[in-house]
């Protein structure tokens, strides 16, 4: 008895000495440390664009691939510019930098567009115009169907996009994209197929009675012969130089009602025959000027001078729609367009005239500095320059000034002057830089008076 107790009373030891000791729980892991930016990478906090004008800020950036908040360095924005560079779009392009607000950066491309463009055409590639220019918006956020640069590299990438699409939709015919005429000093890229066109040998109009032949013929000869040949580029060559010819005349309804082709004999080429309806006589009605302007109407109206009641001659039209956008330029807004709607009057053989007109921003003078001239001169010239920093630029100052100079004879031995302007399209200012040469000394004051 005495050893169950004895038993009883190490059981508890036993068991415990028996039992595996337990393990100390492990430690909670620290919380994970957020990364580390990268060397020589901050946040873009904001990203502009400079020195744009056909392009929005927005489609730059699109096309520059970088966002807000993005971490970007010099990689990134050397990148970024050869993106830029490879679309074709721009002459130059460069990039800029400065610390921001909040540890990151302010940022700003800097860009000069290319100049020269024009509109895009598809002809007989199977496919509505409509799915070909919604495909190169989505590809290309620079794409415009009014207005592409003429680059190489974008043609290239253009045309490869277009095939790419056509044999998409089981039109394997190959395609071309070319610069084409449409009419005197007025190009297009045309897409089309690459096959051989036979091209404008002789034109021949039917129908004609108020204009003679000679001169229709005479309109289309730069543009058309020698040209491949098809309907729609043929049409729109006689809309753009056959049509003013009748509309400088009144015939405002004027239609080429049949065009037809046959081969010529004599030479490889196609004989074109353009049946001609040249329609009544128009007089010129109602010449209004549509929506706001920022100048009167009624002073647009008078720089136009349109006579109402004579025949309808739309190159009278045309000179008075230049005078107008010159009145608008002068009140500063340089990148001003001017364009027209016309309402015909078949049953009263009158055309009514609207004049829409697009002024966009003002330009403000900037500063004005003269070069070559004395102290005396400089401080003369100051008193008598009107156009004052902060008012609308005039385009034309500068250049009247310098007439008004010269005639009024304020200088001595004044051989030479020439202005030069210099536009900043992001603050929309204007500075002028006058210089001033004598025949044999460039530093001249004014002449002494009495």
């Amino acid at each position: 008895m005495r050893y169950l107790c004895l038993l009883v009373l190490l059981a508890p030891s036993l068991l415990a000495a028996q039992t595996r000791p337990a393990r100390p729980a492990p430690k909670k892991a620290a919380p994970a440390a957020a990364p580390a930016a990268p060397a020589n990478r901050w946040p873009i906090e904001t990203l502009a664009v400079e020195g744009n004008r056909f392009y929005t800020r927005d489609q730059v950036v699109a096309v520059a691939g970088l966002k807000i908040g993005q971490m970007a360095g010099k990689p990134e924005f050397e990148a970024a510019r050869d993106r830029l560079v490879a679309s074709g779009a721009f002459e130059t392009v460069g990039y800029r930098f400065q610390p921001g607000a909040n540890g990151g950066y302010n940022a700003a491309f800097q860009v000069t567009e290319v100049e020269t463009a024009y509109p895009v055409k598809f002809e007989e590639l199977g496919v509505p115009d409509a799915d070909l220019e919604g495909m190169l918006h989505a590809r290309d956020p620079l794409f415009s169907i009014v207005r592409v640069p003429a680059t190489q590299a974008v043609m290239e990438r253009y045309t490869r996009w277009v095939q790419e699409y056509l044999d998409s939709k089981g039109l394997k015919e190959k395609i071309a994209g070319r610069v084409t005429p449409l009419a005197p000093e007025q190009f297009a890229f045309v897409f089309r197929p690459a096959r051989n066109l036979p091209a404008v040998a002789q034109v021949t109009f039917e129908g004609n009675q108020v204009v003679p032949q000679s001169l229709l013929r005479e309109a289309v000869h730069g543009t058309a012969i020698g040209f491949p040949y098809t309907e729609p580029h043929f049409r729109e060559l006689l809309n753009s130089s056959v049509r003013p010819i009748y509309e400088a005349r009144g015939r405002v309804g004027v239609a080429f009602t049949k065009i037809r082709t046959e081969p010529t004999k004599d030479v490889e080429g196609l004989h074109v025959f353009v049946g001609i309806d040249e329609g009544p006589s128009f007089e010129l009605g109602n010449v209004t000027i549509g929506g706001e302007t920022p100048v009167a109407p009624e002073a647009l109206l008078k720089a136009g001078d349109f006579k109402k009641g004579d025949v309808a001659n739309f190159d009278r039209v045309n000179e008075g729609l230049e005078r107008i956008r010159k009145a608008v330029r002068h009140a500063g807004y340089l990148d001003v367009k001017v364009t027209t709607d016309r309402k015909i009057d078949d049953a009263a053989k009158k055309v009514d005239v609207i004049v829409l007109v697009s002024p966009g921003p003002q330009f403000t003078m900037g500063k004005v500095v003269f070069v070559g001239l004395d102290l005396d001169g400089e401080a003369e010239m100051n008193r008598i320059w009107t156009l004052k920093e902060g008012k609308a630029f005039n385009p034309d100052y500068p250049d009247f000034f310098l007439n008004r100079i010269r005639e009024q004879g304020l200088f001595d031995n004044l051989a030479q002057t020439k202005a030069e302007i210099q536009i900043n399209q992001k603050e929309h200012t204007a500075d002028v830089t006058l210089r001033f040469a004598g025949a044999d000394d460039a530093t001249r004051g004014p002449r002494k008076r009495g």
